[in-house]
């Protein structure tokens, strides 16, 4: 890579972080005061959007420890908000599933912040609105990326 593309690719990658950085903070002190913690909501989300999964897959998923997760489990089993049964693949795995009270739980958390969000993109323009749609969307594939990252490599 030449040094006007590695100049580029560098700026791109600050502005990145910086703003996702920057909205992600916004976006926590949108939420309320008595809302789950960010680990409950993280694991709520991943039930969410990928269905009964292990405690394994979740921590995977959500790049935690496993020992850092087991008191997050115990505690939204304990609250109603998913359910552990024995794996049909594995009987010595566990599945988490999402209850209707998770559901809701994270519903109510999400609202909040798309309360905000939702005022602050009114105020763009259709086109700045579109871009964050796509940028959106891309952040999401970055979230899931693994990169072969070489310790040559800058």
């Amino acid at each position: 890579m030449h040094d006007a593309a590695r100049a580029e690719l560098a700026g791109i990658v600050t502005e990145t972080r910086q703003g996702v950085t920057r909205l992600a903070r916004r976006l926590r002190a949108e939420r309320p005061r008595d809302a789950l913690s960010p680990n409950k909501i993280g694991v709520l989300a991943h039930l969410h959007r990928h269905g009964p999964s292990t405690p394994g897959e979740v921590t995977v998923a959500e790049h935690q420890r496993p020992q850092s997760l087991t008191r997050v489990f115990a505690e939204l089993e304990t609250d109603g908000y998913v359910t552990r049964t024995r794996s049909d693949r594995d009987r010595r795995e566990s599945v988490l599933d999402l209850t209707p009270a998770g559901r809701a739980a994270l519903a109510d958390d999400m609202a909040a912040r798309d309360h905000w969000l939702t005022a602050a993109v009114a105020e763009l323009t259709e086109t700045e609105a579109q871009v964050l749609r796509i940028a959106g969307a891309l952040m999401n594939r970055l979230a899931d990326a693994t990169p072969d990252i070489r310790p040559d490599s800058p």
